[in-house]
């Protein structure tokens, strides 16, 4: 098994439900940072890349035709470059760079272009065939945006009702307050806003062409814990998750390098990180929010790493209870170590694209800091997926990729 590396890593500033990324075609979206990523390494001919590969959850709309290939079409590599699309759900842009890592790991593949894409303003309504012709009645439109729609009758009713229905039960289960997760609310914000005033996510951002966007339409620098305590719940009359506490509907793009030591030094690329191993795992679908743990006991098994060997964590932020919930089964980790630079709640959950965010962002820190990371997603339908990468500041290294 060979070595694997991220040599570079680039998205989108994430924009808001109908906000300035909502007139860009998901297809475009992903185009541009795929074509931003090889911008960055001029050196790179683009005929060397062996496959691009791009996470989705939806695929309804403009993203239908195999995404992957459509951006590896309108970004002009050439047509002898293949591409194909996975879907994880929330996970898909992060189980993309995995399944390119692996790829790279057995040889099959050398370059890889790995991330994930997704216009959640853009996700369209979509109307079942009737099961017989010509039915007098009026037929139902299904929107795509996010959740269930068209549920199998054979699935049973406590494994499809809404995220934010099972992330109350999680709460509930973990003793998580509605003051502790607008807290941790708050505290996304306030990292993110500082990450973006101090130039420490300008490294991984690429703008995007035709858009005025400049940093991350959700972050709000004034939120505050009171501001988010008048807020109602959403999902239950008595519950303790709100807007404020819950990541938004947003659209974005991300694009990562994935090569070996033979690639780096072929194209004069420096790593930012190498990958040490991988981990997925399948939970209750209610408890979707607690996969993370899951997932990353298997990778760090794998890695021969322990919670206290992290230097850093992106956890995806859907809903501050589910960040909270993961973080009481980590008692050995420094809640400070994770998303130090803001997560979900503020930057934004483009679902498509989240995933490879995550890698990005915890390379690029990682090429600063050196020591292990870990990225990780909780996944609707009840699934964790996780990455360990280790910086290339760091001199230890774990050999081989799981």
């Amino acid at each position: 098994m060979k070595d694997v590396y991220i040599a570079d890593a680039v998205r989108t500033p994430i924009g808001r439900y109908g906000g300035a990324l909502a007139s860009v075609r998901p297809d475009d979206l992903a185009a541009g940072v795929v074509r931003a990523l090889l911008d960055r390494s001029p050196g790179l001919d683009p005929a060397r890349i062996d496959d691009v590969v791009l996470g989705a959850a939806n695929g309804a709309g403009e993203d239908n035709r195999n995404v992957g290939r459509m951006a590896a079409l309108l970004a002009g590599l050439p047509v002898t470059v293949p591409g194909a699309t996975v879907n994880r759900l929330c996970a898909s842009g992060l189980e993309a760079v995995i399944q390119a890592a692996r790829a790279v790991a057995v040889g099959d593949a050398s370059l890889v272009v790995a991330g994930g894409v997704e216009s959640m303003s853009r996700a369209p309504w979509v109307l079942p065939k009737p099961e017989r012709a010509y039915p007098r009645g009026h037929e139902q439109l299904h929107s795509t945006t996010l959740g269930w729609r068209l549920v199998n009758p054979r699935m049973p009713d406590r494994w499809t009702v809404s995220l934010g229905e099972a992330t109350e039960a999680l709460a509930a289960r973990y003793g998580v307050t509605r003051e502790a997760q607008d807290e941790y609310a708050a505290r996304s914000h306030r990292l993110a806003d500082q990450a973006w005033r101090t130039g420490a996510l300008e490294a991984e951002t690429a703008l995007v062409e035709g858009s005025d966007l400049t940093g991350d339409e959700s972050i709000r620098p004034d939120t505050s814990p009171q501001g988010l305590a008048r807020l109602r719940p959403a999902f239950t009359a008595e519950g303790t998750i709100t807007a404020g506490n819950s990541s938004p509907l947003n659209d974005g793009a991300a694009a990562l390098l994935v090569t070996d030591a033979e690639g780096l030094a072929e194209h004069g690329l420096r790593p930012l990180a190498r990958v040490v191993s991988t981990g997925v795992a399948g939970v209750d679908p209610v408890s979707f929010g607690i996969g993370p743990v899951h997932a990353v006991a298997k990778a760090l098994d794998r890695a021969k790493l322990s919670l206290g060997d992290l230097a850093t964590v992106e956890l995806n932020e859907a809903f501050a209870a589910q960040v909270l919930a993961c973080m009481a089964e980590w008692p050995g980790l420094d809640p400070e170590l994770v998303n130090p630079a803001g997560g979900a709640i503020a930057i934004g959950h483009p679902l498509g694209c989240s995933g490879a965010r995550l890698a990005g962002t915890l390379a690029h820190r990682l090429s600063r800091t050196g020591g292990y990371g870990v990225a990780t997603l909780c996944i609707g339908v009840g699934q964790g997926l996780a990455l360990v990468l280790e910086g290339t500041g760091s001199t230890e290294g774990t050999e081989g990729t799981s």
